[in-house]
């Protein structure tokens, strides 16, 4: 069966310029990635719940906003691994240095035996399209182009 994630892309104008909110990952195998390694707020969900509400709850536990209005669909994308990624878009703003994530557990250092949490988001920011870009896990890249395409904007 195919995993599959929902996600809202945050975006906002700052001096005639789209700015888009990312997340970082938490946890040590992430903690010195930074090319390729953010993402939108996004998260799994199953065949019982509706993916745009699951992209609501995830929006909300992995940054503790909870993201109102209507949203843009920009469809959805097989990420490498076979995962589907379902994304909407919404005009909207939070403060990036104020996230607060959920946190999980694994066992650390690996083969110790001992668990510790980790915070699923480590922190966010606002990117501009083209630096988020380079910050995005590549297999969301196309959300972008997807995003200016539907704000009719060219940042190519």
């Amino acid at each position: 069966m195919t995993k599959k994630s929902a996600g809202i892309l945050l975006y906002r104008f700052r001096e005639n310029r789209l700015e888009v909110f990312l997340v970082h990952p938490g946890g040590p195998f992430w903690a010195k990635k930074d090319r390729a390694a953010w993402s939108i707020p996004k998260g799994e969900f199953d065949d019982s719940e509706d993916p745009l509400q699951a992209a609501r709850r995830e929006f909300r536990e992995e940054t503790g906003f909870c993201p109102e209005g209507d949203c843009l669909e920009l469809g959805s994308l097989k990420q490498s691994g076979g995962k589907l990624v379902y994304a909407w878009a919404l005009e909207g703003d939070c403060n990036a240095d104020a996230i607060s994530s959920n946190m999980f557990e694994m066992a650390w250092p690996p083969k110790s035996g001992r668990k510790q949490r980790f915070p699923e988001v480590d922190r966010a920011a606002w990117f501009a399209v083209d630096q988020a870009r380079d910050k995005l896990h590549k297999g969301q890249v196309a959300f972008l182009d997807r995003l200016t395409a539907r704000l009719d904007l060219s940042f190519h």
